[in-house]
């Protein structure tokens, strides 16, 4: 399988950590329990220790089909591949319109793709990871030519499953389970692959015992999992995720994935990690040798989920940072939890 393109759509609103700052002041006055002024400074502390700087949010009138059509229509330009020859189409990632049916079947639509088949893969951040393997497995039977991976994850909608409950802080120990949500930005990405002899080496570790440490929840989800004080915190339908614990405790999984792959750094060229701190990344990177090739998107994009990877793909292509012929790295870490690092040459 070959990594014929890959592009980004980014929203127009650059909202920065004081933004986010002044957003959470203003809804959370009314009823915080403590000092909020010392919250905020905390807050503050604590976004500029992951490297968060700015993040895009939409803006008025911007629509995330309009971003993915963009994006799409850019990574097939730079593949030279036409809507019609493509004959499988994959939405991934977390934000979508629909549960029913896949947002695959919509997207088709509105990128005038004709009738790939299609269908959707959701695995919190590693999705997009999960997704490329699905196609590099498929497109060995000999029945795919040529996929199109899209994700538009837009999630900080009014009313959404983050903003403003979220930023409604009730006190200073709620931030075990939101601060996460104050480092999210929104992107779309449209990733172009076709079938090659080029190979490609995934890893995966999971660990469904840690499952409960970031979630969004759906009514009645107490039906479909053992119970656990850690769902829904921060109440059904919003997001919830102990950033914190999770670092601390996914770290030897990360690294091990990491050595499970076997890849000679003096060989890779471009390390591509989840969007979820600066700072952790760049120590880990920096412990496997790797601390130099690493292309960071986070301070600028925040952390824009399952599109982390492709849009730092498509940043880095854009740069001049990976060229042809030259091996990458992904390497990602997610909610699940799961752990997975693979290896190829673009």
């Amino acid at each position: 399988m070959r990594l014929r393109s890959v592009a980004a759509g980014l929203p127009s609103r650059t909202v920065t950590n004081a933004d986010i700052l002044r957003m959470i002041a203003e809804h959370s006055s009314g009823g915080f329990d403590g000092n909020l002024d010392d919250t905020l400074r905390a807050i503050d502390s604590m976004l500029r220790y992951t490297g968060s700087d700015e993040r895009r949010w939409l803006d008025a009138g911007e629509r995330p089909i309009d971003l993915l059509r963009n994006a799409t229509k850019t990574a097939l330009d730079q593949a030279q591949v036409r809507p019609s020859e493509v004959d499988l189409l994959i939405y991934t990632g977390i934000g979508r319109g629909f549960i029913e049916p896949g947002g695959a079947y919509h997207c088709a639509t509105a990128l005038g793709f004709g009738e790939p088949d299609c269908f959707d893969i959701i695995d919190a951040c590693m999705s997009w990871t999960r997704a490329v393997q699905v196609v590099e497995s498929m497109m060995r039977t000999g029945r795919y030519r040529t996929a199109v991976i899209v994700n538009a994850e837009f999630s900080l909608r009014m009313g959404g499953m983050v903003f403003p409950h979220l930023f409604t802080l009730p006190n200073r120990e709620a931030l075990a389970s939101i601060f996460p949500a104050y480092t999210l930005g929104e992107a779309a990405t449209a990733t172009v692959l076709s079938a090659e002899d080029d190979p490609w080496d995934f890893r995966f570790v999971s660990r469904p015992d840690l499952a409960p440490l970031c979630n969004v929840t759906l009514p009645g989800y107490e039906g479909f999992c053992e119970p656990s004080d850690e769902l829904a915190a921060n109440g059904v339908g919003y997001f919830s995720s102990f950033g914190a614990q999770m670092h601390e405790v996914g770290v030897a999984d990360t690294l091990d994935v990491f050595q499970r792959l076997a890849v000679n750094p003096e060989k890779v060229s471009a390390l591509f990690t989840h969007a979820s701190s600066k700072r952790q990344w760049q120590l880990m990177a920096d412990s496997v040798g790797l601390g130099e090739v690493i292309h960071h998107i986070f301070p600028t994009t925040g952390n824009i989920v399952s599109a982390s990877v492709p849009a730092a793909m498509a940043s880095a292509i854009a740069a001049g940072a990976l060229r042809r012929g030259e091996r990458a790295v992904g390497w990602v870490g997610s909610a699940g939890m799961s752990f997975g690092a693979f290896s190829f040459v673009y």
